[in-house]
């Protein structure tokens, strides 16, 4: 099977791009897997299909490495921008686009023809965990939590997709390809 991708990042955050305007990618979630693979495949945090939409301009399905379908990611709908405008897939620097977790408006901040940059409007935070009862999705709840034999004060929000938080560790003396995976196989999440 040939599919011609981009690959793009943002913030280091890496994806594979496939326009799906004409035709939709079969099996999307196992390709993300199989190209995800840094090893055997092109290597990237998940592939991104761009899709037409009915209320926006574009539609976003992202999958993750693990072929799993992700709602939502902020670096890679910001690629997703810079992509669109410079393959031709939208004219104006204002567009909308349909996630799984809702619409996103995006401005694009160009440099001659290039976009150098996208604002996204990630809409409002919420702070409450599906297992946490919050009173105010307005304001962040520290649960502790433990992990890798160590217990962490995390705070957890959601942007379209969940993020864990903790502000008690300095990020220079953590394993944080094993951390990572830990944190994500906790039973909490």
């Amino acid at each position: 099977m040939n599919i011609s991708f981009t690959k793009l990042h943002g913030c280091g955050n890496d994806y594979l791009f496939v326009d799906c305007l004409e035709q939709p990618l079969e099996r999307a979630g196992e390709i993300a897997r199989v190209l995800s693979d840094r090893r055997r495949g092109v290597g990237s945090d998940g592939l991104i299909c761009i899709y037409p939409a009915a209320t926006a301009d574009l539609r976003m399905e992202m999958y993750n490495a693990d072929g799993s379908r992700g709602a939502m990611c902020g670096n890679g709908i910001r690629a997703l921008g810079k992509y669109a405008y410079e393959h031709g897939l939208v004219a104006s620097t204002r567009l909308s686009v349909d996630t799984d977790s809702g619409p996103r408006r995006l401005e694009l901040h160009l440099t001659g023809d290039l976009v150098e940059t996208v604002s996204v409007e990630m809409g409002r935070p919420s702070f409450e965990p599906a297992k946490i009862p919050v009173a105010s999705q307005e304001k962040a709840v520290a649960i502790p939590l433990k992990v890798a034999g160590r217990t962490w004060t995390v705070t957890c929000l959601s942007m379209g997709n969940p993020h864990c938080v903790t502000f008690d560790a300095d990020p220079e003396g953590l394993d944080l390809e094993a951390l990572g995976p830990a944190f994500a196989c906790h039973p909490f999440f």
